[in-house]
């Protein structure tokens, strides 16, 4: 869950941001996000002797709530310079992880190695692009701290998808890329990185973001759209798997029912277009482009060379939901 998930959250039980939390303000917080654990805590910054804020200290203390077994940790905290504030929150979190799920944790040197030093200065200006009240305002801090920090990616996946919501997708890709895989959104990056390589005609990029999305998330937005870009690179094996996957995973989607016939006409295929196409048309009955292409499908006429429909794009989706996924895992895995 994201910071947007946490605003939501404060706004649907009426807490101001920014505000000291009870315990039961936290655990609402955190059933109210169908959240399995809490982190939370609190700090403390420790001035220095030349009065200067970011020569200081700053002392981080947490604790891990189990909302399922009302259960909490014992307090762990890290203290280290202002300055290092990224690295303390590293350590922080390595800490985290560890108490959270310990086979899975890496060592601390690898989970730090993982995570290097970021200027505070870039981290501020991340900050307060965050807050910002603006999109203007918001694209310039971010903009701020990537070029104060070239290895501080947070920044480069909220311009990227500043790019992407304007459609400007060379742009968009130039940033998704740079978000690395220490990062929380690196998968969501990869997955709007494979999108923006796809409407710009970089079908073996597109299939190279989709499958890194694949190997991690098995979800059906993901296998439609890598099978989207198989299909563009002539990889019918490919496709056809991918887009069953789709299917298989929601039969309810017109869309993922198009795109399967829609290969399956592509490819002479007729009799399994009909069958995919008519599962279309039921599910969307005002879907005229399905609707013509199962009559196509019907009379075995299959596309003829230079013809428009032919060529039409696959249906691609924007939807990504990862967090739902990871949120259903957890559930079965604490059900276990």
């Amino acid at each position: 869950l994201d910071r947007d998930d946490r605003l939501e959250a404060y706004r649907r039980l009426s807490l101001r941001p920014g505000a000291e939390l009870t315990h039961a303000s936290i655990i609402k917080i955190g059933q109210s996000l169908d959240a399995a654990s809490v982190i939370y805590g609190s700090y403390d910054l420790i001035s220095s002797r030349d009065s200067q804020p970011s020569s200081g200290s700053l002392r981080v203390n947490a604790r891990i709530l189990d909302l399922k077994r009302l259960h909490q940790t014992p307090e762990f905290s890290e203290t280290g310079a202002l300055a290092d504030l990224a690295a303390l929150e590293a350590r922080l979190g390595w800490r985290a992880l560890r108490l959270l799920n310990p086979r899975a944790a890496p060592t601390e040197e690898a989970f730090m190695q993982a995570r290097p030093p970021v200027r505070l200065d870039a981290v501020e200006s991340y900050v307060r692009g965050l807050l910002a009240p603006t999109p203007a305002q918001r694209q310039r801090f971010f903009a701020q701290a990537a070029r104060l920090d070239g290895h501080y990616s947070p920044p480069c996946f909220h311009l990227g998808m500043t790019y992407w919501a304007g459609k400007d997708y060379p742009n968009a890709a130039m940033w998704l890329v740079r978000v690395d895989q220490s990062n929380p959104h690196y998968l969501e990056a990869q997955f709007f990185l494979g999108l923006c390589r796809y409407y710009t005609g970089d079908f073996d990029g597109a299939e190279r973001a989709f499958l890194t999305v694949a190997a991690a998330v098995p979800l059906n937005e993901v296998y439609n759209d890598l099978a989207a870009a198989q299909t563009r690179l002539n990889d019918v094996a490919g496709a056809l798997a991918n887009f069953q996957k789709a299917v298989e995973g929601d039969s309810s989607d017109p869309d993922y029912h198009f795109n399967l016939g829609y290969l399956y006409w592509k490819s002479g295929r007729y009799d399994e277009a009909v069958t995919s196409l008519r599962a279309a048309v039921e599910r969307n009955s005002a879907d005229r482009e399905a609707a013509a292409l199962l009559g196509r499908a019907l009379r075995r006429e299959g596309p003829r060379p230079g013809e428009p429909s032919a060529e039409l794009r696959e249906r691609v989706k924007t939807n990504y939901e990862e967090a739902a996924y990871r949120q259903l895992e957890a559930v079965l895995e604490n059900n276990k």
